[in-house]
Protein backbone atom coordinates (compact mmCIF):
# COMPACT_ATOMS: atom_id res chain seq x y z
CA UNK A 1 0.00 0.00 0.00
CA UNK A 2 1.31 3.22 -0.88
CA UNK A 3 -0.84 6.23 0.48
CA UNK A 4 1.47 8.86 -0.24
CA UNK A 5 -1.14 10.38 -2.85
CA UNK A 6 -4.48 9.01 -0.82
CA UNK A 7 -7.66 11.40 -1.52
CA UNK A 8 -9.28 12.02 1.75
CA UNK A 9 -12.56 13.97 -0.06
CA UNK A 10 -13.63 10.10 -1.57
CA UNK A 11 -17.16 9.62 -1.45
CA UNK A 12 -18.48 7.82 1.35
CA UNK A 13 -20.09 4.52 -1.42
CA UNK A 14 -16.07 4.40 -3.17
CA UNK A 15 -15.31 1.40 -0.74
CA UNK A 16 -12.98 -0.93 -2.85
CA UNK A 17 -10.99 1.81 -4.65
CA UNK A 18 -9.23 4.89 -4.19
CA UNK A 19 -7.68 6.56 -7.25
CA UNK A 20 -4.42 7.82 -6.55
CA UNK A 21 -3.15 8.60 -10.08
CA UNK A 22 -4.51 8.78 -13.42
CA UNK A 23 -3.65 5.17 -14.68
CA UNK A 24 -2.87 3.72 -10.87
CA UNK A 25 -5.78 2.27 -8.36
CA UNK A 26 -5.62 0.83 -5.16
CA UNK A 27 -7.68 -1.50 -3.26
CA UNK A 28 -8.76 -1.33 0.24
CA UNK A 29 -7.55 -4.52 2.82
CA UNK A 30 -10.20 -6.98 2.72
CA UNK A 31 -11.54 -6.42 6.13
CA UNK A 32 -11.45 -2.85 5.76
CA UNK A 33 -13.37 -3.27 2.35
CA UNK A 34 -15.79 -5.63 4.59
CA UNK A 35 -16.50 -3.40 7.35
CA UNK A 36 -18.45 -0.50 5.21
CA UNK A 37 -18.05 2.64 3.92
CA UNK A 38 -17.70 4.44 7.34
CA UNK A 39 -14.59 2.31 7.97
CA UNK A 40 -13.22 2.76 4.40
CA UNK A 41 -13.42 6.47 4.41
CA UNK A 42 -11.69 6.47 8.06
CA UNK A 43 -9.18 3.81 7.49
CA UNK A 44 -7.82 6.43 4.32
CA UNK A 45 -7.99 9.58 7.05
CA UNK A 46 -6.07 8.05 9.29
CA UNK A 47 -2.81 7.97 6.63
CA UNK A 48 -3.89 11.42 5.07
CA UNK A 49 -5.03 13.56 8.42
CA UNK A 50 -2.82 11.95 10.81
CA UNK A 51 0.42 10.64 9.79
CA UNK A 52 2.61 13.75 7.96
CA UNK A 53 6.24 11.99 7.64
CA UNK A 54 5.63 10.01 3.99
CA UNK A 55 8.23 7.34 5.39
CA UNK A 56 6.48 7.18 8.61
CA UNK A 57 3.20 6.69 6.53
CA UNK A 58 4.85 4.15 4.26
CA UNK A 59 5.77 1.96 6.96
CA UNK A 60 2.99 2.24 8.76
CA UNK A 61 0.51 1.28 5.98
CA UNK A 62 2.90 -1.51 4.68
CA UNK A 63 2.55 -3.05 8.41
CA UNK A 64 -1.27 -2.58 8.47
CA UNK A 65 -1.58 -4.05 5.32
CA UNK A 66 0.41 -7.23 6.25
CA UNK A 67 -1.28 -7.41 9.29
CA UNK A 68 -4.94 -7.16 8.16
CA UNK A 69 -4.15 -9.54 5.11
CA UNK A 70 -3.12 -11.85 7.89
CA UNK A 71 -6.07 -12.10 10.29
CA UNK A 72 -8.40 -12.46 6.85
CA UNK A 73 -5.83 -15.83 6.34
CA UNK A 74 -6.52 -16.95 9.26
CA UNK A 75 -10.19 -16.59 8.90
CA UNK A 76 -11.20 -13.29 10.90
CA UNK A 77 -14.25 -11.80 8.65
CA UNK A 78 -14.43 -8.15 9.94
CA UNK A 79 -12.32 -5.78 11.80
CA UNK A 80 -14.51 -6.01 15.06
CA UNK A 81 -13.37 -9.38 14.97
CA UNK A 82 -9.56 -8.78 15.16
CA UNK A 83 -9.21 -9.79 18.80
CA UNK A 84 -5.72 -9.00 21.10
CA UNK A 85 -4.83 -12.49 20.48
CA UNK A 86 -4.42 -12.17 17.21
CA UNK A 87 -1.91 -9.13 17.67
CA UNK A 88 0.02 -10.92 20.01
CA UNK A 89 0.54 -14.01 17.74
CA UNK A 90 1.07 -11.23 14.38
CA UNK A 91 3.92 -9.77 16.56
CA UNK A 92 5.44 -12.87 17.89
CA UNK A 93 5.66 -14.16 14.03
CA UNK A 94 6.69 -10.61 13.14
CA UNK A 95 9.85 -10.91 16.09
CA UNK A 96 10.90 -13.50 14.54
CA UNK A 97 11.58 -12.46 10.99
CA UNK A 98 12.72 -8.34 11.81
CA UNK A 99 14.54 -6.69 14.46
CA UNK A 100 13.27 -5.52 17.57
CA UNK A 101 12.61 -1.95 16.82
CA UNK A 102 10.65 -2.69 13.75
CA UNK A 103 8.54 -5.28 15.24
CA UNK A 104 7.83 -2.15 18.14
CA UNK A 105 6.73 0.08 14.90
CA UNK A 106 4.27 -2.26 13.28
CA UNK A 107 2.75 -2.70 17.03
CA UNK A 108 2.46 1.07 16.85
CA UNK A 109 0.93 1.01 13.43
CA UNK A 110 -2.03 -1.16 14.43
CA UNK A 111 -2.31 0.17 17.60
CA UNK A 112 -2.70 3.77 16.32
CA UNK A 113 -4.74 2.59 13.34
CA UNK A 114 -7.34 1.33 15.67
CA UNK A 115 -7.31 3.98 18.28
CA UNK A 116 -8.54 5.87 15.35
CA UNK A 117 -11.06 3.75 14.40
CA UNK A 118 -12.16 3.55 18.37
CA UNK A 119 -12.35 7.34 18.02
CA UNK A 120 -14.43 6.91 14.87
CA UNK A 121 -17.08 4.57 16.32
CA UNK A 122 -15.88 2.12 13.30
CA UNK A 123 -15.23 -0.53 16.24
CA UNK A 124 -15.93 -0.22 20.10
CA UNK A 125 -11.96 -1.65 21.15
CA UNK A 126 -8.83 -1.62 19.92
CA UNK A 127 -7.92 -5.04 20.28
CA UNK A 128 -3.91 -3.36 20.37
CA UNK A 129 -4.00 -1.69 23.27
CA UNK A 130 -3.28 -4.36 25.88
CA UNK A 131 -0.35 -6.17 23.47
CA UNK A 132 3.22 -5.58 24.53
CA UNK A 133 5.82 -4.71 22.34
CA UNK A 134 9.23 -6.51 22.53
CA UNK A 135 11.40 -5.39 24.62
CA UNK A 136 14.49 -3.27 23.25
CA UNK A 137 17.77 -1.53 25.18
CA UNK A 138 20.34 0.04 23.26
CA UNK A 139 23.60 0.59 25.44
CA UNK A 140 25.91 1.44 23.02
CA UNK A 141 25.13 3.58 20.16
CA UNK A 142 25.44 2.33 16.44
CA UNK A 143 26.95 5.22 14.63
CA UNK A 144 30.30 6.60 15.16
CA UNK A 145 30.94 9.69 16.36
CA UNK A 146 34.69 11.38 14.57
CA UNK A 147 37.06 12.74 17.16
CA UNK A 148 38.00 16.32 15.90
CA UNK A 149 41.27 15.12 14.39
CA UNK A 150 39.45 12.36 12.33
CA UNK A 151 37.20 14.93 11.40
CA UNK A 152 40.17 17.28 10.04
CA UNK A 153 41.85 14.31 8.36
CA UNK A 154 38.73 13.15 6.22
CA UNK A 155 37.82 16.84 5.37
CA UNK A 156 41.31 17.65 3.99
CA UNK A 157 41.03 14.56 2.19
CA UNK A 158 38.73 16.31 -0.11
CA UNK A 159 39.79 17.78 -3.45
CA UNK A 160 37.94 21.46 -3.07
CA UNK A 161 39.29 22.06 -6.63
CA UNK A 162 36.61 20.46 -8.46
CA UNK A 163 32.83 21.31 -7.55
CA UNK A 164 32.12 17.80 -6.59
CA UNK A 165 34.45 18.25 -4.08
CA UNK A 166 33.40 21.40 -2.96
CA UNK A 167 29.68 20.04 -2.51
CA UNK A 168 31.37 17.13 -0.67
CA UNK A 169 33.10 18.63 1.96
CA UNK A 170 30.20 21.02 2.66
CA UNK A 171 27.77 18.52 3.14
CA UNK A 172 30.09 16.59 5.00
CA UNK A 173 31.02 19.58 7.03
CA UNK A 174 27.77 20.10 7.74
CA UNK A 175 26.91 17.02 9.17
CA UNK A 176 29.59 16.63 11.60
CA UNK A 177 28.95 20.53 12.88
CA UNK A 178 25.22 19.31 13.43
CA UNK A 179 24.97 15.58 13.80
CA UNK A 180 22.48 15.72 10.94
CA UNK A 181 21.65 12.40 9.48
CA UNK A 182 22.07 12.89 5.39
CA UNK A 183 18.62 13.25 4.29
CA UNK A 184 17.91 15.99 7.18
CA UNK A 185 21.43 17.20 5.49
CA UNK A 186 20.11 17.73 1.63
CA UNK A 187 17.11 18.87 2.99
CA UNK A 188 18.37 22.06 4.96
CA UNK A 189 17.73 25.70 3.82
CA UNK A 190 19.47 29.15 4.52
CA UNK A 191 16.60 29.94 6.87
CA UNK A 192 16.75 26.72 8.69
CA UNK A 193 20.47 28.54 9.88
CA UNK A 194 20.38 30.81 12.32
CA UNK A 195 22.80 32.83 15.16
CA UNK A 196 22.84 32.38 18.80
CA UNK A 197 25.56 33.99 21.30
CA UNK A 198 28.06 34.51 18.09
CA UNK A 199 27.73 31.42 16.83
CA UNK A 200 25.95 29.39 13.94
CA UNK A 201 23.05 27.17 15.12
Amino acid sequence: MNPDSLNPSMPANATTEIRLAPARGLALPALIAASGARAGVRFLEFFAAQIRNPHTRRAYARAVGEFLDWCESKGVLSLTAVQPLHVAAWIELQGREVAAPSVKQELAAIRHLFDWLVTGQVVPTNPAASVRGPRHVVRVGKTAVLEPAEARVLLDSIDAMTPAGLRDRALISLMVYSFARIGAAVGMKVEDVFTQNRAAT
